[in-house]
Order: C-alpha cells, then sequence, then structure tokens
C-alpha cells in the first residue's frame, strides 16, 4: 500500500539559480525549453501535491518529468 514516486523538476525560478541573476543567461536557459520559459515554483509544488494525492493513488514507481519539453530536444 505504500506508492514510491518522484519529481524530476527542470529550470525552475529559486533562489538557488545563480543564472536568474543574469539576464543573458536566463535567455539562454529559456532558449532551451521548447515551452520557452522558466518553471515557477508553484508549479512544481501543484506537480508533488497531485503524486501525493487521492488522484493518483494508481500511480507509483514513476518519474514524473516536468522541465518545459526540454527532454524533448535533440
Amino acid at each position: 500500500g505504500i506508492r514510491v514516486n518522484s519529481l524530476a523538476p527542470g529550470a525552475t525560478r529559486t533562489p538557488i539559480q545563480s543564472w536568474l541573476t543574469d539576464q543573458e543567461a536566463t535567455e539562454v536557459v529559456e532558449d532551451h525549453i521548447p515551452m520557452g520559459r522558466i518553471a515557477e515554483p508553484e508549479e512544481m509544488a501543484r506537480i508533488a501535491a497531485f503524486l501525493a494525492s487521492d488522484d493518483a493513488s494508481y500511480v507509483t514507481g514513476q518519474t514524473l518529468i516536468a522541465d518545459g519539453g526540454l527532454t524533448l530536444r535533440k
């Protein structure tokens, strides 16, 4: 009855991201993300809440990659 899932976040606007203080570096990051933007922390929180909720009661053993499509790039 124990579910084990993980969230693999992409670029997210948090204080730990030093490149956010450099506009040019931020633009480089955003240009690589197919959705064209950096995620907000609240977006990652909602994904984590979903994985912990009853709405995901049949989901286990999964890693949910939330990277704005970055893993689609070749």
